[in-house]
């Protein structure tokens, strides 16, 4: 097994070195991790190159000039195939996996997973509990509408949809290669990949014990009615696409 874990970054100089040490702290640390600075104007990259000097596994920093999370993960997961992974793992530069995350994602594949899902919940350190407990209330919310969604019932899909993010996943650079990839345009992205690969394979599972902790900073960028929107597929409605 050759395990990568990729992360892109736009412009997250202030929550990188998080999103890093939490990396460092799993309970499994047998990846290489390859930072994707995806047309940053801070120091992100120039972070992720000193992480390297004291990181505990292999660290890669690549750049990717077309902006749009699309574009950053697409170009970091082919990279990694092409240098010999054969899983790819991903968060974001704005998440806080938890110390059994890869742990927990590359189990669900030794048993036969192509694809997993972990859990997402909100940051701890970005809003009180309301504003937790709100982010949560959003997520179920979409969840259902995605599930009963008449789009995503069609019989060519092989597994039932169920709703995840990005930020939390992996899979086989197998399938990855074989449902065409992450698609190479700016966020949202997650919910046209996972209908792709729910085309190519019925091995797609849920980890509740792979967590990650969610960043709910669109939640004060767009509101609660915006971020819900967001969650319903409707888009950003005009507002940013990285709220930064």
């Amino acid at each position: 097994m050759t395990a990568w874990v990729v992360v892109p970054a736009h412009d997250e100089a202030l929550r990188l070195p998080g999103t890093l040490a939490a990396l460092a702290a799993q309970t499994r640390r047998d990846f290489t991790l390859l930072v994707v600075d995806n047309a940053s104007t801070d120091g992100t990259a120039d972070i992720a190159r000193g992480f390297a000097a004291t990181a505990p596994f292999p660290v890669v920093v690549l750049t990717e000039p077309e902006k749009g999370v699309g574009s950053a993960v697409d170009t970091g997961f082919r990279h990694a195939i092409a240098a010999g992974a054969d899983r790819i793992a991903r968060t974001d530069a704005d998440c806080l996996p938890r110390p059994g995350w890869f742990a927990a994602a590359m189990a669900a594949l030794d048993e036969g997973a192509e694809m997993v899902c972990g859990r997402v919940v909100a940051r701890r350190d970005e809003h009180g509990p309301l504003g937790r407990a709100v982010f949560s209330g959003l997520v179920a919310v979409a969840a259902v509408f995605g599930r009963w969604r008449p789009a995503h019932r069609h019989p060519r899909y092989r597994v039932p949809y169920r709703m995840h993010a990005g930020n939390d996943m992996a899979i086989t650079a197998d399938l990855y290669l074989r449902c065409g990839g992450m698609p190479r345009r700016p966020s949202p992205t997650d919910r046209a990949f996972l209908n792709a690969v729910r085309e190519h394979s019925a091995a797609v599972v849920h980890r509740r014990d792979a967590v990650v902790e969610n960043s709910t900073r669109r939640l004060r960028a767009y509101g609660v009615l915006g971020t819900a929107a967001w969650y319903l597929d409707r888009g950003s409605a005009g507002r940013p696409v990285d709220p930064r």
